[in-house]
């Protein structure tokens, strides 16, 4: 089904609510420990969050959950996860959900959003960088812990921060032509196609974990010395390579704090 054909708007009441979580468990099939629960869907609404859903008629298919953060007196938004139903995807619709955030998000004053990603799943990287214009200048190692859901493969959850300044020219700029700003490339880390695949076999597993732990060590040196991951490329094969250079500041509001 095309993604326009789906309607998309905040989430009202408690069972749209348990939708959500419902969701939620399909698509990363967290053990109940690592769930989000409901009431912290009810609770980042009330606080001045986002729930936003995607529906097929009354159906949910997908959502985006938003809570608000604080760092260095200056307000913005944590994306804590997007999900979309498994027959929904590749079809543009979670762009349209981030873009839903946005709208909401700079009604009501916010110009930052964040949200963190997993460095190996390439179309997720090559959506927030190339897609919605997200930059990238810190790594977490093991974020969460080892996680429940079999999308991780029981790899450490290492995380890379995507920083969305909102009202930016770079955003502003790609949302109106399709295009980043272009900048010199002075660093790339490369993902092969192959780590979904080595992921979800335990015989494999040991090539996904080497892939990780080189491009963590890549990552964490090229943010110490200044870089940022300013884009995404992807081959005909299916593999993915991040491309760093030196920030901008223009492209902003302001430095990370």
């Amino acid at each position: 089904m095309s993604a326009e054909a789906i309607a998309i708007r905040k989430c009202h009441g408690l069972d749209e609510m348990r939708a959500c979580v419902a969701l939620q468990k399909e698509v990363w099939n967290f053990s109940d420990a690592e769930l989000v629960p409901l009431r912290l869907f009810v609770v980042a609404e009330k606080i001045g969050g986002q729930v936003i859903g995607a529906f097929n008629g009354s159906e949910i298919v997908g959502f985006a959950l938003a809570i608000p953060g604080a760092r260095g007196g200056h307000s913005y938004l944590h994306s804590q996860m997007l999900a979309v139903r498994s027959c929904y995807r590749n079809s543009g619709l979670g762009r349209r959900m981030k873009l839903a955030q946005r709208d909401d998000a700079l009604a009501r004053g916010f110009e930052l959003m964040e949200w963190t990603f997993d460095p190996l799943e390439i179309k997720n990287a090559y959506l927030n960088l190339e897609k919605l214009g997200a930059i990238t200048r810190r790594y977490t190692v093991n974020q969460y812990g080892v996680s429940s859901s079999p999308l991780q493969g029981g790899l450490p959850t290492d995380r890379l921060v995507a920083e969305w300044w909102m009202k930016s020219k770079r955003v502003d700029g790609l949302l109106r032509s399709g295009s980043r700003p272009p900048f010199k490339t002075l660093k790339t880390v490369s993902v092969p196609a192959q780590i979904y695949e080595w992921k979800a076999s335990a015989d494999h597993r040991a090539r996904a974990q080497d892939v990780q732990g080189r491009n963590r060590v890549e990552f964490l040196k090229a943010f110490s010395e200044g870089l940022s991951i300013l884009g995404y490329e992807r081959d005909s094969e299916g593999n993915g390579k991040f491309l760093l250079g030196e920030w901008d500041e223009q492209w902003s509001y302001g430095p990370v704090q």
